[in-house]
């Protein structure tokens, strides 16, 4: 019997009214242990598989050493006040990697192939052809260069579009270039007109979509941005794009979530809204990568998506 079947108490908080299925799935993957769903406590429990979960479940938890988050971003978990041994682990790709490089190149190709103005003209009834874009003159950045943000760099250089990438720490990535840390940030934003924000939200990170970054970014640039409210300047985005130097944004995260009804953002006849749906977590995939990280775990390895806490990735 594999190490990480043996019986044992695992406690589940998950915020979402699609429990059931994922029940199933970790109860497939893993039909040896024994899940506590909350409010029901199990304080015995060593590890825990959880999505938004509040100050109450982690203190009812003393004994937790492992928290499996259900999710790749871990910045709101991170705020709750966590024991000191409690080991984070994050959703690598969990079927998210595919789903985010169809959702950012779906707005690419929207805003390249200029899709709004058809629909514009089909309403009207008019058929107006518009010259064909190069690509060669929309260079895209990806800012975030992790398991999801490198997916989506491939798959924009696999189209024929010039591919840059710029992470906090050095990255190689064949097809792309990459750029790396604060000092290659604006030779970074000022090679790319279209910029596409995947980076996890840090206090380093938060604002980072500001004036000053934006702005050098090229002449008529589009922002799609699929990792964070937090990371955006609203007030910043809206100026830009009142100033013509930035063409269009598509926008999958928002502060707060949902955005208030009087929200500009609903309005903007260059923005168009998502509800943080780019890239799903598959149960079943979430279910098999929670379960081979507790293998790891008995087997005295270390768990893959491990956070660095103090950097809150």
């Amino acid at each position: 019997m594999p190490a990480a079947a043996q019986s044992e108490t695992i406690a589940v908080f998950y915020q979402s009214p699609s429990l059931a299925p994922l029940l199933q799935a970790l109860q497939g993957a893993w039909p040896e242990a024994q899940w506590a769903v909350w409010p029901e406590v199990a304080p015995q429990a060593t590890k825990a598989v959880v999505w938004a979960p509040t100050q109450a479940f982690i203190d009812q938890h003393p004994h937790l050493q492992y928290l499996f988050n259900m999710g790749a971003g871990v910045d709101a978990l991170l705020q709750l006040q966590l024991p000191e041994q409690l080991q984070v682990v994050r959703i690598e790709d969990g079927g998210m990697a595919v789903q985010m490089a169809e959702y950012v190149t779906y707005a690419v190709l929207r805003h390249v192939r200029e899709f709004d103005h058809y629909a514009h003209s089909q309403a009207k009834a008019q058929w107006q052809p518009r010259a064909m874009q190069q690509r060669a003159d929309f260079p895209i950045g990806v800012m975030g260069l992790g398991v999801l943000g490198a997916h989506v760099a491939k798959v924009l250089a696999g189209l024929g579009f010039e591919v840059n990438g710029w992470s906090q720490s050095p990255k190689q990535i064949e097809g792309v270039h990459t750029y790396a840390g604060e000092g290659e940030l604006s030779a970074f934003l000022q090679s790319s007109r279209i910029l596409v924000c995947l980076l996890p939200l840090t206090p380093a990170t938060e604002g980072i979509l500001n004036r000053a970054n934006l702005q050098q970014l090229q002449a008529g640039a589009y922002l799609i941005n699929v990792a964070r409210g937090g990371h955006l300047v609203e007030a910043d985005l809206l100026a830009l794009l009142e100033e013509g130097h930035l063409a269009g944004a598509m926008l999958d995260v928002c502060q707060p979530e949902p955005l208030p009804p009087e929200h500009p953002f609903w309005r903007h006849p260059r923005i168009t809204l998502t509800p943080h749906i780019s890239a799903q977590t598959g149960q079943q995939e979430a279910a098999q990568q929670i379960t081979a990280n507790a293998r790891r775990i008995a087997c005295g390895q270390a768990p893959h998506g491990l956070v660095n806490r103090s950097g809150g990735y």
